[in-house]
């Protein structure tokens, strides 16, 4: 490829709704070079594509292709760079000290670079969920599964395995997402309700139930809207009433679930066949 024919940088950037996210950044640089500099938060990275060399607290690292995870930790200088004409693609958490304390830092600094695929499968999952408004419960429940995973590297904490209490728990919380399905609520209000830590009570949810409890979420508000699509409501009021974002949010997760879109299931009222 002509030196000419390189695509362009491209950069987004946003400040999502989820505490302990500072900032989501993705980007796409062909040639690019950054100073030495620090951040005040942590900096969880993931390479889309391509390679990347970087020095952190004047040691060389380098990573390249989709196996690894790079964290770098607050106040350590550190650079980047290109390492190829092809460029490289990046998507990074700024996260802040509720997720990592700064008594890890040492640690990082020891070891920036993970090759850990369940890490970088999870870290792929909640930006998934970051790019889609309402989609805040999942996203603040798969980063509680990755804080504890980097607490696994940085802390060599091993996750608590739900004991007998994971039924109850399970129940407890089942119940209270059924009272707030229309409004919601966020995984660390429920944790404090039932007095539980926030990935402990996911796991002893997905024991009990087999599934998270964000995903029981979403199917219960599925349930709801077909109910109320065939009794006439609009898909737009239909969406607000069962707690979904908007109409993008629900026909999004009413597409993956039933197999068509809430404007086509609300005409199977009439009886009449419908076709994707």
């Amino acid at each position: 490829m002509a030196t000419g024919d390189r695509p362009r940088t491209s950069i987004s950037a946003w400040r999502p709704p989820v505490p302990g996210i500072a900032e989501v950044f993705h980007a796409h640089f062909t040639d690019h070079a950054y100073p030495a500099h620090t951040h005040d938060t942590w900096d969880l990275m993931i390479l889309d594509h391509g390679s990347v060399d970087f020095t952190l607290d004047r040691r060389r690292h380098g990573a390249t292709g989709t196996a690894s995870v790079l964290l770098l930790p607050p106040g350590v200088p550190h650079d980047g760079r290109t390492v190829t004409a092809a460029g490289f693609r990046k998507r990074n958490l700024y996260l802040d000290d509720s997720v990592l304390p700064q008594r890890l830092v040492g640690r990082a600094v020891d070891a920036p670079v993970f090759s850990d695929g369940l890490l970088r499968y999870r870290i792929d999952q909640l930006h998934a969920a970051l790019v889609h408004a309402g989609d805040g419960f999942e996203a603040e429940s798969r980063l509680s599964l990755i804080r504890e995973r980097l607490h696994f590297h940085l802390d060599a904490l091993q996750p608590r395995a739900p004991g007998r209490e994971a039924n109850r728990l399970a129940a407890e919380l089942r119940e209270l997402l059924d009272s707030r399905i229309h409004v919601g609520i966020s995984l660390h209000d429920a944790a404090a309700i039932l007095h539980a830590h926030p990935t402990h009570l996911i796991r002893c949810f997905k024991q009990t139930y087999g599934l998270p409890p964000h995903t029981y979420l979403t199917g219960k508000r599925i349930d709801q809207a077909r109910r109320l699509l065939l009794d006439g409501h609009r898909p737009a009021e239909v969406a607000t009433t069962v707690g979904f974002h908007d109409q993008a949010h629900l026909n999004r997760h009413f597409t993956r679930h039933v197999g068509t879109t809430p404007a086509r299931y609300k005409r199977l009222r009439t009886g009449a066949p419908i076709s994707s």
